[in-house]
């Protein structure tokens, strides 16, 4: 009888210690809520520093570096070191679409690229590419500051990106193994174009066949053949070599290259009001600081691919009116991209 007391007893321990580690082990398992100003204390913790990352194409020899560098002192500046601004040159953070990709999914704050590496997320950015839209640079400048340039700007938004300014490089070249002198010469050749439906439609119209190339790309596709020419502002040429492996350039001021500074508008958006004033007032000044070293490179640059070796041939006005005339039935194929007012809103600048 007192053996099975015993037992009884011994077994009724067991049982409660056995639920005992339960109740521990389930305790230790569940967190201990933060206490809550330890809870308010994380959600109001100040940042200190934003940084911005800021990619472009180009190398760090060229004055679209040089001017990504004075932003950067512009804004750091400004900023009182509330903002630390990291360039990316040539295209180190991928190429010029996925940058822009980038700046939609905020990975990337700031990038500096060609209006027409816009034309897969709304065609309307590039309406600025079309040949001979402007009669010369101020107009286009009167144009990119005024109303038009505001418009274009606005159509960066709905894609989660913002505006700050337009910059430009210059008129572009065409480099080819021959002077290209009328549509005549371009028949049948194969010419490297960025990834623009209208510069495309420019070259097809002219008898060319336009080949995509990324810019990275470029040199080796003219050095190995894969195309047999390109077009591009003196710049370019010279800072990317184009010249070592083309022996003409012909120059005709048929269109200019034209960038957009942009920035990840979530990122713009989420950042206090007095930096996002730094930010646009910085870029609108490092826009004005491109202006002169571009101005004060091109003849520069010029002289230079001349003495290199390489032939530069300038087109005569019957020329160049002979390649305008072949160019510009482009405008009625893309009215219905454009709109017809928005072209007839661009061209108003000339009259």
């Amino acid at each position: 009888m007192e053996t099975k007391r015993t037992t009884k007893i011994t077994a009724l321990i067991l049982v409660l210690l056995l639920l005992a580690s339960l109740m521990v082990g389930c305790r230790a398992s569940t967190p201990e809520p933060a206490p809550a100003s330890e809870a308010q204390q994380s959600s109001t913790v100040p940042q200190d520093k934003y940084v911005m990352k800021f990619a472009h194409d180009y190398t760090t020899n060229s004055p679209y570096h040089e001017a990504a560098v004075k932003f950067k002192e512009l804004v750091e500046a400004k900023s009182e070191g509330r903002m630390e601004v990291q360039i990316y040159p040539a295209q180190q953070l991928g190429s010029a679409r996925e940058m822009i990709e980038g700046m939609q999914m905020g990975t990337i704050e700031m990038v500096w690229t060609p209006t027409a590496k816009f034309a897969g997320f709304d065609q309307r950015l590039t309406l600025i590419d079309l040949p001979y839209l402007f009669k010369d640079e101020d107009t286009m400048w009167k144009a990119l500051e005024g109303e038009l340039g505001q418009k274009l700007m606005g159509y960066l938004e709905p894609i989660g990106i913002k505006g700050i300014s337009f910059c430009a490089e210059g008129y572009k070249i065409f480099t080819a193994n021959k002077p290209i002198k009328s549509p005549e010469d371009f028949a049948g050749m194969k010419i490297r174009t960025m990834e623009a439906p209208v510069i495309m439609a420019q070259f097809k119209a002219w008898g060319a066949n336009p080949v995509p190339i990324d810019f990275a790309e470029v040199y080796n596709a003219l050095q190995q053949k894969v195309v047999d020419g390109q077009e591009n502002p003196i710049i370019t040429i010279h800072d990317m070599k184009f010249y070592e492996v083309q022996d003409y350039l012909s120059v005709a001021d048929h269109a200019y290259l034209t960038y957009f500074l942009s920035a990840s508008k979530k990122w713009y958006d989420g950042l206090p009001e007095d930096l996002q004033k730094i930010v646009m007032d910085s870029g609108l000044e490092m826009t004005e600081y491109h202006k002169g070293l571009i101005k004060d490179a091109n003849d520069r640059y010029l002289q230079n691919v001349q003495d290199y070796g390489t032939q530069i041939y300038v087109l005569n006005d019957e020329e160049r009116q002979a390649l305008k005339d072949s160019a510009i039935g482009i405008y009625a194929e893309f009215e219905e991209v454009f709109g017809k007012e928005l072209i007839e809103e661009a061209l108003s600048y000339s009259n």
